[in-house]
């Protein structure tokens, strides 16, 4: 198989640039044998990496990372790590699908913190909870639908008026919100950076080592620019670029998002918004709308628009289309902060399947995939890859049931006439939503 696709953004990723000069890890020069061969290194490789080493730790287990590891799409996110589905439904079937992704996305927060405490990896983990956000008054059904949702999965949340979201979020922008207690906040590049380099004595990770040609006939190998390696087994954690190899049978496809960090605030820009603590917030319409972030650092992140993006490449010209987007944005959101300057405006890629389920488990002989993630990549993909070491090693967990049952990832048509319609549906949804930008 011939990878025809990588992932290009000519931009750069705010959250490593925040970190400063870190270690590199080396690119694989020359022939290397292993195990166990991962391909991507973002929350799915590296959960999978870690559990199969874990349970086998007298195996090697090669990684290979198209990019730098703080500089991959995992590191690229808004950095929430999310603890509960977006949607329940109404019908019991429904019920039980989402506390079924609720007991998925909590085991990958579980693991992740665990982690994280275990290592001390310094990623500005933050416990703050989330605000689901409406501009609108067309959008009060959905923010009441949300709450019966939660009252079935028995969450506990808040729902809030403009006047207390003043208070908490410091703008009068938004019109209601329902706040959930227990979703974490994190710099997602220094938890990738951290979690690559705490993994077990036998992982090694090649970072800036594309895998551009995989044979899976027999043995397994995998060439790079300057290197191969030969494996039993292989998983594939590529997520966008999956299109383009036949094992995947077209049912995932990529698109880019766009965010942007200002630059701190000043103690008297500060002063206007009030004393207000670290907060993330998403939007009612997740591809319409704006998702936003105030770090402890006092800098805002706004993402905001989604791309398709069969190509994997992100244009400078396009994003700093997307920089004044959110400039414009943001002045509207925080009009009394037009002197807010902007720090770092970038893109990252999003894996999609049509009805939401992953492309999870065995997709040929000793080959083994998770992609898919539709948002929510930071647990659901950490669950997902942790579980599917466990299921390759023929491990007992309960939870690997629920990673049946959540079903896998549909048909999709060939293209032009997947750009038709994916390119239709986002106007459908861009004009929906035009009242909550």
């Amino acid at each position: 198989m011939k990878i025809k696709h990588l992932p290009l953004d000519q931009n750069i990723n705010g959250w490593a640039a925040l970190r400063g000069n870190t270690p590199r890890h080396p690119a694989l020069r020359g022939a290397v044998t292993a195990d166990w061969l991962v391909i991507g290194a973002g929350f799915a490789g590296l959960a999978f990496a870690r559990r199969i080493a874990e349970l086998r730790p007298h195996e090697h287990v090669v990684v290979l990372e198209a990019l730098d590891v703080a500089d991959n799409a995992s590191a690229r996110n808004s950095g929430f790590v999310i603890d509960l589905p977006h949607t329940v439904g109404s019908t019991s079937a429904e019920l039980e699908h989402a506390n079924a992704y609720r007991r998925l996305l909590q085991y990958g927060l579980h693991h992740l913190k665990e982690t994280v405490d275990k290592h001390d990896i310094a990623c500005d983990w933050l416990n703050s909870g989330k605000y689901h956000c409406a501009v609108s008054e067309q959008f009060d059904g959905e923010i009441a639908h949300y709450q019966q949702e939660l009252t079935m999965l028995g969450e506990s949340f808040e729902l809030l008026d403009r006047a207390a979201l003043r208070q908490r979020l410091g703008t009068d922008f938004y019109r209601s919100a329902v706040y959930t207690p227990n979703c974490i906040l994190v710099n997602p590049a220094a938890l990738i950076s951290g979690l690559v380099a705490t993994l077990p004595p036998n992982v090694t990770v090649y970072a800036n080592s594309p895998a551009l040609q995989i044979d899976t006939q027999g043995s397994i190998r995998a060439e790079t620019p300057h290197g191969e390696v030969r494996a039993g087994k292989l998983m594939l954690a590529i997520n966008g670029a999956a299109r383009g190899l036949p094992l995947f049978k077209g049912n995932v496809f990529a698109m880019s998002t766009f965010a942007t960090l200002t630059e701190p605030l000043t103690a008297e820009q500060r002063a206007r918004i009030g004393d207000i603590a670290p907060w993330g917030s998403t939007p009612v319409n997740a591809l319409a709308g704006a998702t936003l972030r105030y770090t402890a650092d006092h800098r805002f992140l706004i993402r905001e628009h989604v791309n398709f993006t069969p190509g994997l490449v992100t244009s400078a010209v396009e994003t700093g289309r997307h920089a004044r987007r959110h400039q414009e944005l943001f002045a509207r959101i925080y009009p009394q902060l037009q002197d807010v300057n902007m720090a770092y405006t970038w893109s990252g890629l999003i894996s999609i399947t049509r009805n939401g389920a992953p492309v999870w488990g065995n997709i040929g002989p000793n080959v083994y995939s998770s992609a898919g993630c539709n948002g929510s990549g930071s647990s659901k993909q950490s669950a997902f890859g942790r579980l599917l070491a466990e299921h390759a090693l023929g491990e007992d967990n309960s939870l690997l049931a629920d990673m049946q049952g959540i079903g896998r990832a549909s048909y999709l048509p060939p293209r032009p006439f997947l750009d038709v319609g994916v390119k239709g549906f986002m106007a459908r949804e861009r004009w929906r939503s035009r009242s909550e930008m």
